[in-house]
């Protein structure tokens, strides 16, 4: 049974760039994609047909047909070989998508919708998804690099461990080259076990780059055996993770990330830095949860 790839549409020039994106995602995985509009209309009970006075064409209901049916079209023009489907479902978009996304292997939304606030730049419906889908979420930003790389956000959390299979199968498909970045400081690194025990906090001063080395390497461990075709870069920088992916998304067609990362608090469903690339990534961003591993 082929994969579901679902696209959140409401009308704004940022859901049409999410429609292509999403044509292209499910063209690259053999799936099917499913347009879908959340109506709010009948639960606020307002009219939804035109004024008796107005224009037969005019009113709620026309208005919803006509933006879902451009997107259906905007995603048969771009992937014709794709199976196109589409669905109007009462409800406000967060639940609706939300809902979408446990029978979905990728949803898809623009960073700004119609509701808006100037200022704001992420919408509510992408930072909800990103912490609350059942599936990985996939963000469109600024348009990306046509033949940059996709960049996996490593930190070592389970969570990153969970999703990096995914990212890697995912980069295979999409036959471009990825390249794995871990980004550390002297306050979130993995500190090494001192070497003499009569001084607990004592290392020789070029033991922490190696370590963080080991780190990436170890949460990458294994996934060279299941997908031999992928070659992974790694890359391991000095300095802050938020700004070394936000920087890294300047050439990239895709940066990946996981929800929450090893510093998160407890309770907490999406972490700083992926709230970060959610508002200034320079191109698209996806949002692994530790439950997307078996997508």
């Amino acid at each position: 049974m082929a994969g579901l790839v679902v696209v959140g549409v409401d009308g704004s020039a940022s859901s049409l760039a999410a429609v292509e994106a999403a044509a292209r995602e499910a063209r690259s995985r053999g799936a099917g994609l499913r347009v879908v509009h959340a109506f709010i209309g009948p639960a606020m009970h307002v009219p939804l047909g035109p004024a008796p006075l107005g224009p037969t064409e005019g009113g709620i209901r026309n208005m919803v047909e006509r933006l879902v049916g451009e997107a259906v079209e905007c995603a048969r023009e771009t992937t014709p070989e794709v199976d196109v489907s589409h669905a109007v479902v009462t409800g406000e978009p967060l639940t609706v998508l939300e809902a979408q996304s446990r029978a979905a292997e990728l949803v898809v939304v623009g960073s700004r919708g119609m509701g808006g606030f100037v200022g704001l730049l992420a919408g509510s419906t992408a930072v909800h998804l990103a912490a609350h889908g059942r599936c990985p979420v996939l963000v469109v930003r600024e348009q990306p690099s046509a033949d940059g790389p996709i960049v996996l956000g490593v930190d070592g959390s389970d969570v990153g461990r969970a999703g990096g299979g995914v990212r890697l199968r995912r980069g295979g498909v999409r036959k471009a080259s990825l390249v794995a970045l871990h980004a550390w400081t002297t306050w979130n690194a993995a500190m090494p076990p001192p070497q003499d025990a009569s001084a607990p906090y004592a290392n020789p001063p070029d033991a922490l780059p190696g370590e963080e080395e080991g780190l990436l390497a170890e949460a990458l461990a294994g996934h060279r055996e299941r997908y031999p075709d992928v070659v992974v870069e790694h890359k391991v920088v000095h300095g802050r993770t938020r700004e070394a992916l936000i920087e890294a998304s300047r050439s990239a067609q895709l940066v990946v990330v996981g929800a929450r990362g090893r510093g998160g608090f407890a309770g907490l469903l999406l972490g700083s830095v992926s709230q970060a690339l959610l508002h200034h990534a320079h191109c698209p961003v996806a949002v692994v949860r530790e439950v997307d591993a078996g997508h």
